[in-house]
């Protein structure tokens, strides 16, 4: 019997909202067709945004929201997105497809769905092919108010009240698709172009992200922050709030990187080890974070996370679309689990993308959606939102096949603004149900509710049958004293919300 211990006395750290934040590309039918279908559309909608869609991300609290990319962002010129629709300019989607990309989506249909949504907003601006003054001109119009070029024009195109912007990304992906840049030359760069990102609003913060690693590349983190932070005075951090971190758990290799429904026992376990690795890689670049910032006022940002398969068979490559599994919402609950025991330094992560891209949480096809195991764990999951991490630990046993070994189930446990302890557990066992007791230090048990989602590796929801694998009540406790006893089963993900008395 595995024991997990949970010391209610011992907050570790605060558990950020944005650690469930999601991420939206132009890219595939992420936006189009998935968030967005126009006011015109026999598709139910509201000023253009998808009803369904939107109520469905309401019911699992999406705290914020990342746009426009991702590689579109450093060719996204945010001038080519305002204005009446049909004067905007078109223009070909080099990265995603080769599709062209009308504009009808911009910066006033983001704002609209962010609004929709009740969440925040994260935009990425263009150091790639842009300009400082480009960018410089987009923060005015989003958040300046008052009397100035962009206030007005704003307003001359429908909304003379300014926005707010939450988090602000100078750049993406500069190591790569981003410009190709050498770490030194970008840290020189995020220094110039971050200095003309102003805090307009004095009743909000706008927090800046600079451009961080690919993976475990260690050296543009070391670079980067040895760069922003040369001659910097020590109040200012590197001119940054945040510096991000992209890692995609992809089965094999970037070449053929497996198929999402198509795994036996060896893969299904190498992808769950290669998710693990974001654990050695929240560590070794936080450590290298440590050194110039060991206060941690720099928050990592895992902004692009997730699966990335081979895309399905008969749609377009550069579209990225991908069926969603148990073995999904597996790596979805390691993740999730990750980022609230380090917390400390983790302050968001942004799954990617958001609808029919990737790892999604939703998937639609003309009037059609569906919710996809992975939307289910952060379903489960949303009450770790603005939580206190609490001390816990549980007992594992190494699992696996030859030289993919695992440990066979992750945890997290907070205190909830509810008052409620939330544990969330997860079995990466293919095979194997675990008994698990769980004690709760100098607490006695008042009563306990379970929510699962279970089923076969392989089991995924389709629009014939969409219902296939959904999260259900999970009552198979028994309470003891400051005990409570169960047996999570295999391929599963489990959340209780305990309450306990002193």
């Amino acid at each position: 019997m595995a024991k997990l211990y949970v010391n209610p006395k011992v907050k570790k750290g605060h558990i950020n909202k944005e650690l469930q934040g999601h991420f939206s590309e132009h890219l595939g039918r992420c936006i189009y067709e998935g968030l967005y279908v126009g006011e015109n559309s026999e598709i139910p909608n509201v000023n253009g945004m998808r009803k369904d869609v939107v109520e469905a991300l309401k019911e699992i609290q999406v705290p914020v929201l990342r746009w426009p990319g991702g590689c579109f962002a450093d060719e996204y010129h945010w001038r080519d997105g305002i204005g009446p629709k049909e004067t905007r300019k078109k223009m070909i989607n080099t990265h995603w497809g080769g599709v062209v990309e009308d504009n009808s989506f911009g910066t006033h249909e983001f704002m609209e769905l962010c609004e929709q949504l009740g969440c925040e907003t994260y935009i990425n601006g263009n150091v790639g092919s842009g300009t400082v003054q480009e960018m410089s001109e987009w923060v005015e119009y989003m958040t300046f108010e008052g009397v100035s070029p962009m206030a007005d024009l704003r307003a001359k195109n429908g909304h003379p009240d300014p926005w707010s912007v939450d988090f602000f990304g100078v750049g993406n992906e500069n190591w790569g698709c981003g410009g190709n840049m050498n770490p030194d030359y970008y840290g020189n760069l995020y220094r110039r172009y971050q200095t003309y990102v102003r805090d307009y609003k004095h009743d909000s913060h706008l927090k800046k992200i600079a451009c961080g690693a690919n993976a475990g590349d260690f050296n543009w983190t070391a670079e980067v922050l040895r760069t922003t932070h040369s001659n910097a005075p020590k109040e200012f951090h590197g001119f940054m709030n945040g510096l991000s971190l992209h890692y995609y758990t992809v089965p094999l290799d970037w070449k053929v990187k497996g198929k999402a429904l198509e795994f036996d026992e060896d893969l299904y376990y190498q992808t769950l080890k290669k998710t693990l690795y974001m654990e050695t890689l929240i560590k070794q670049h936080g450590a290298i974070m440590d050194q110039y910032d060991p206060d941690k006022n720099i928050g990592m940002i895992i902004d692009e996370w997730g699966t990335w398969y081979d895309v399905e068979d008969g749609t377009n490559p550069g579209f990225l679309y991908q069926q969603n599994t148990m073995r999904d919402a597996v790596v979805a609950g390691i993740n999730l689990n990750l980022f609230n025991k380090h917390c400390d330094r983790v302050k968001m992560a942004n799954i990617a993308q958001m609808v029919n891209v990737l790892q999604s949480v939703i998937l639609t096809e003309g009037d059609k959606m569906v919710k996809t195991p992975t939307y289910y764990v952060f379903d489960m999951y949303k009450a770790h939102q603005d939580a206190e991490l609490l001390e816990s630990s549980i007992e594992t046993v190494e699992i696996g096949t030859g030289e993919n070994k695992v440990p066979n189930l992750s945890e997290s446990v907070s205190l909830g603004k509810d008052g409620k302890i939330h544990v969330t557990i997860t079995n990466l066992s293919m095979s194997e149900d675990y008994a698990v007791e769980s004690v709760f230090a100098e607490s006695a048990i008042e009563s306990v509710a379970g929510e699962i989602l279970t089923g076969e590796v392989h089991a995924h929801n389709t629009f014939d049958a969409p219902e296939t694998v959904k999260k259900e009540s999970f009552d198979s406790c028994s309470i003891k004293d400051n005990t409570i006893s169960f047996t999570i089963p295999k391929n599963s993900i489990l959340h209780l919300a305990v309450t306990v008395r002193d």
